[in-house]
């Protein structure tokens, strides 16, 4: 048990898993405060009721706050949402590469920003729902899987510094979804049986291309040609925004064999297309790593990197390089490793750190 005064900020979305959060930190004898950040600017195009960043979420996570007999507050964090994961959204997709919003607002807003209102609320920690296992050694945390191996989250947090997971609480990292809606329906909580989103929250029906369109000026777009590898002309495009690695849709048609963008290039505004074969890499490089738990000596090491979150994981040899960068050989060649994704390395199920996926020299020099 902790001692009464140990208090948690705890990020409520109105969702159940934060919502069950907060009961286990009580029950383990935390003082909790629990906190709703509205995100949502007020022309943000998906102020649907029942998305994370609508007014029903807030309603939601109030309602919840109050059953479970915690103080709630709200904060504005609109400003801050659009300049640190909206506008970062957007200037990704304008440089050519596929942005990761999810990352940036944990980094920057929920466990970055939120620490000062944490702060002012007398709180020692911020929690959140997320399904990852957060271990606390003296003066280092360990970022492991949640152990629910088709909600692990531990891929949104692999930017954390020491100073962010030695503070950070995740009380849903051993349990299953299963077992946490069971805990909900058992509290009573009218958010049990509520859907998880699948989508980035500001994002609706996960069309970005319409996001962008709608937040972005006509001359914000960067136009340009359409060429095959071997650089033959196919045809013009109205912005590199609306292409990512891996895209078959959107392309010209009159190839035999399906085409797919293998390379957006940001200072020509070309977008490449090949065959599937095109889009099949052996190694990468990445950038602005972050190391939780390896120390990075050069000596190559063997692990487990996830290019995107959905993927499965693959062995490779990692090399740390200097200046923040570090080298990735799969040992067995991927498909679509896209610029700008997160590439994040286990052991086991220890996160080691990651990186952001760089533009492939060997495409930009072909």
């Amino acid at each position: 048990m902790h001692s009464a005064k140990s208090r948690v900020l705890l990020g409520m979305s109105g969702g159940v898993d934060s919502s069950v959060a907060g009961y286990l930190l009580k029950q383990q004898g935390y003082d909790v405060v629990g906190v709703t950040m509205k995100v949502w600017p007020q022309d943000c195009i998906s102020r649907a009721e029942d998305k994370c960043c609508g007014p029903q979420a807030v309603a939601d996570a109030r309602a919840v706050a109050h059953s479970l007999g915690i103080p709630h507050y709200v904060v504005d964090e609109a400003q801050e949402f659009e300049r640190l994961v909206i506008d970062y959204f957007s200037s990704e997709y304008q440089a050519g590469r596929t942005p990761n919003p999810c990352v940036m607002c944990n980094e920057k807003l929920k466990f970055g920003n939120l620490w000062a209102k944490a702060e002012a609320l007398g709180c020692d920690h911020i929690a959140t729902g997320h399904y990852a296992i957060i271990e606390h050694h003296g003066d280092r945390a360990v970022l492991r899987k949640g152990a629910d191996p088709r909600k692990d989250q531990s891929y949104f947090l692999f930017s954390l510094r020491q100073p962010q997971l030695q503070r950070a609480l995740t009380p849903l990292g051993a349990m299953s979804k299963p077992e946490i809606r069971d805990i909900a329906r058992s509290l009573g909580l009218k958010v049990a049986d509520k859907v998880d989103s699948q989508e980035i929250c500001f994002v609706p029906g996960n069309d970005y291309k319409a996001f962008l369109r709608s937040h972005l000026r006509n001359d914000e777009f960067h136009p340009g040609g359409i060429y095959d590898i071997a650089g033959d002309y196919l045809g013009e495009h109205a912005g590199i925004e609306m292409f990512t690695i891996g895209q078959r849709k959107g392309l010209p048609g009159g190839s035999s064999r399906p085409r797919y963008v293998v390379d957006i290039d940001a200072e020509t505004n070309r977008v490449i297309v090949g065959d599937a074969a095109d889009l099949v890499i052996e190694e990468f490089e990445i950038d602005r790593v972050n190391w939780i738990s390896a120390p990075p000596d050069a000596a190559p090491r063997n692990v487990t990197v996830k290019i995107r979150y959905s993927h499965p994981g693959t062995v490779a040899t990692l090399e740390p390089l200097p200046e923040s960068r570090a080298r990735v050989t799969l040992h067995e060649p991927q498909k679509a490793v896209t610029p700008g994704q997160a590439a994040v390395l286990y052991d086991g199920d220890i996160v080691i750190g990651g990186g952001w996926i760089c533009r492939s020299a060997a495409l930009a020099a072909a």
